[in-house]
């Protein structure tokens, strides 16, 4: 879908089950039907694949062969050598882990997180192959990435005969770091990207247009991407983003989404959220996802300050 739920920060075990249910369910009710998680996700890490788990058994289990389900390996999960990065040990590990907690005997999706720069190229793509020929993922990606190294992971997969298909690396109007050559490489591939982060953890919301609430993230200490001074360093961008927002009769957060739409790579973006009303808002991107030059130009003209 071009709208993915992504389990990175709200479905762990500091996060209330009904309510993680109540995002689920309702996103497949919504036409969502890819769910984005990895190991390491929760917090704790496991936590939002056991939660997810749960919920599969409970209600979506007559539904598997609708979903989209994908998962991820390679940040840090136990002590020792094989327990995070990109080796045969620990990606081969890992997913038996992560299909355990889930509950299912295969994943759609499995993706190698991070690069590895210790382990050979060659061993970790090895690695991923030999997942879809043992029937435990139907199609391979990788995360993070950069240009050169998904180029000659590619070449590997291709030599193989890996069902390859997708890029997921961090992309939004303040991260823009694809667009820098990974974007070519992409197309030249014939690979997508799904993209997370589009809305740069609530920056691009309206959520601190009028300072930093209470009880939103910029608040959570577990959370280490987001914090009151990037909050505050923002600000002033956001608000003059909101003004363009509004004149397309949207959300800053729609038009955060929309706007990623606009790259070509783009197939899917992944959105996270903390109840069932954030994510509806988010869906009704997609109402709007055509922008004028003048738009354009004038969102660059704004981005340029930061």
């Amino acid at each position: 879908p071009a709208i993915s739920l992504g389990l990175w920060n709200n479905f762990g075990g500091y996060d209330h089950f009904e309510k993680q249910r109540e995002i689920v369910l309702g996103a497949f009710d919504r036409g969502i039907t890819h769910f984005d998680l990895a190991n390491n996700y929760g917090p704790p890490a496991g936590a939002a694949e056991e939660n997810f788990g749960r919920i599969m058994t409970q209600d979506l289990k007559p539904y598997r062969d609708e979903l989209i389900i994908s998962s991820k390996a390679g940040y840090y999960m136990w002590p020792g050598p094989y327990g995070e990065w990109g080796s045969k040990k620990n990606i081969i590990a890992s997913c038996d882990q992560s299909l355990k907690r889930l509950g299912l005997d295969y994943v759609d999706i499995f993706y190698h997180h991070r690069p590895d720069y210790d382990t050979p190229l060659e061993e970790t793509a090895g690695a991923l192959d030999l997942l879809v020929r043992q029937g435990k993922a139907l199609y391979i990606g990788i995360s993070n990435y950069d240009a050169e190294r998904t180029a000659a992971i590619a070449k590997i997969f291709k030599e193989l005969k890996t069902p390859f298909i997708i890029h997921q690396p961090r992309y939004n109007m303040f991260d823009r770091w694809i667009e820098d050559g990974l974007t070519d490489v992409l197309e030249e591939e014939g690979l997508g990207a799904i993209v997370f982060s589009p809305l740069a953890q609530g920056l691009l919301t309206d959520r601190y247009l009028d300072g930093i609430p209470e009880d939103s993230r910029a608040h959570r200490s577990e959370i280490q991407f987001l914090n009151e001074e990037n909050v505050e360093d923002t600000l002033s961008i956001v608000r003059e983003l909101n003004q363009i927002a509004k004149q397309r009769g949207q959300t800053l957060a729609q038009m955060a989404v929309a706007w990623n739409q606009q790259q070509k790579s783009v197939i899917s973006v992944l959105v996270g959220a903390s109840k069932l009303s954030q994510l509806e808002d988010n869906i009704k991107a997609l109402n709007n996802l055509d922008f004028s030059a003048d738009e354009l130009s004038t969102i660059e003209r704004i981005l340029a300050k930061k």
